[in-house]
């Protein structure tokens, strides 16, 4: 697919529309269940950043703005940016609307970003890479403008996510809209990083249940006690999605 061809790809095409802007965070993050997807990953970020006080840091695909938000609250240097203007538009009030400050919002495409090389200390990319035309492209500009830290997550293929991406690729191809997401392998990653020249520092897996299952049932308390038992029967490191890594830059690099 060519870059004049990307603008008609459905991961453009779907968020350039103003009520799914408005309707996303409730769809993602709404609910007891969406509630603990949004403090497992702002806890997931935080760790994995580190100290962020005066970094510079890129948040790529910021959608409404989570993660900016976040990273602006520690008192980081955040440029955050997105290929839609219309989630931009809710990014830009709810950080008004927060009184956060710190975060310099514009439009931007992860295939090609219009900054130097190494100019971020951190680069952040989530919920990306699976839908995104050139992935590798995408990761390999992500990493292009890092520094020193990388922070990406993908859906799993050895995970129940891959049955739902199956099915959406194949709906997709015959004319259905949907968002026909790709999953990764744990090694397809990692090689892809380390031609660029990052190493992967750690890793999280989020669920072995898929998030809609979870969501259906609407238990933070079966939530919580499921994913326990089956992390204490070791299937969270094997079958756990999305999974969030953050990589580093090789000194040789």
């Amino acid at each position: 697919m060519t870059e004049e061809r990307h603008a008609d790809h459905y991961s453009y095409t779907h968020y350039a529309n103003a009520t799914t802007a408005r309707s996303f965070d409730q769809k993602r993050f709404g609910g007891p269940i969406g509630g603990l997807v949004a403090a497992d990953q702002a806890k997931t970020l935080s760790d994995f950043a580190g100290r962020i006080q005066n970094r510079r840091i890129l948040d790529v695909g910021t959608g409404t703005g989570r993660a900016a938000l976040l990273f602006a609250r520690g008192g980081a240097r955040v440029t955050a940016i997105d290929a839609s203007e219309q989630m931009l538009e809710v990014a830009r009030a709810r950080a008004a609307a927060e009184d956060v400050h710190g975060i310099t919002f514009g439009v931007g495409d992860v295939h090609a970003l219009d900054f130097p090389d190494g100019s971020y200390d951190v680069v952040c990319c989530l919920r990306v890479l699976m839908h995104t035309p050139r992935w590798r492209l995408a990761l390999s500009e992500l990493c292009r403008v890092a520094g020193q830290l990388v922070i990406v997550d993908y859906p799993s293929t050895t995970s129940v996510a891959v049955l739902e991406s199956i099915a959406r690729r194949a709906a997709h191809r015959v004319g259905v809209r949907t968002e026909a997401y790709r999953t990764f392998t744990y090694r397809t990653i990692v090689d892809a990083l380390t031609h660029s020249g990052f190493r992967v520092h750690s890793v999280r897996r989020q669920f072995v249940l898929p998030i809609a299952v979870h969501k259906a049932i609407g238990s933070r308390r079966f939530t919580t006690w499921s994913e326990n038992l089956l992390n204490r029967m070791h299937l969270l490191d094997r079958f756990g999605s999305p999974v969030t890594l953050v990589a580093e830059r090789c000194a040789s690099s």
